[in-house]
């Protein structure tokens, strides 16, 4: 275990298992994220590596909502409220979690040519099946569509302020997420 990481151990550990059951398993797909925020556990907010690395490891298995309130529930009740570095953080484990559900394989900040704010999203070709019209009908000039082998939606934020990167991210993928079912 210690080397490969309690992580990926915890995602082996599960994969045997629901292979033995004779569940298929999918791949895990490794969505990476690239935005211009701030994310990190401060140590000022938990002094304790050790308790440090167990809440990073928490946040990083999350896998839907409930999961996400758990840590933010025990996260509040060991450590108090907490600072917007780490509301930052399960506010990207929220969106990881978003994103593999509509086959994002990348998420990535950029400057417009006007020097705006943009976040481009990289599609795996066999799972883009967004409504490109019910997206250009909510949000008109401020997104780009780019198909191609990896097909690329790009959505101006128009701010840089970290706060509403995440929250316009999230609800481009809240939205996306409710088209698909």
């Amino acid at each position: 275990m210690e080397q490969v990481g309690y992580d990926t151990y915890c995602n082996l550990l599960d994969e045997v298992v629901k292979e033995m059951k004779g569940i298929e398993v999918q791949p895990e797909i490794d969505i990476q994220i690239d935005l211009n925020v701030t994310s990190y556990i401060p140590d000022e907010y938990i002094q304790d590596s050790n308790q440090k690395i167990e809440i990073y490891q928490n946040i990083a298995l999350c896998k839907n909502e409930e999961d996400i309130q758990n840590v933010i529930d025990e996260i509040i009740d060991r450590f108090g409220n907490m600072p917007p570095e780490l509301e930052n953080l399960i506010d990207i484990a929220r969106i990881k979690y978003l994103a593999k559900d509509i086959g994002i394989i990348k998420i990535a900040s950029k400057k417009t040519l006007n020097k705006k704010e943009a976040v481009v999203f990289t599609f795996e070709q066999s799972k883009f099946n967004l409504d490109i019209t019910e997206l250009i009908k909510k949000y008109g000039t401020r997104i780009k569509v780019s198909p191609g082998v990896k097909p690329i939606i790009t959505l101006e934020i128009g701010s840089d302020n970290e706060r509403q990167i995440l929250n316009d991210v999230t609800e481009f993928l809240k939205f996306n997420q409710n088209k698909e079912r």
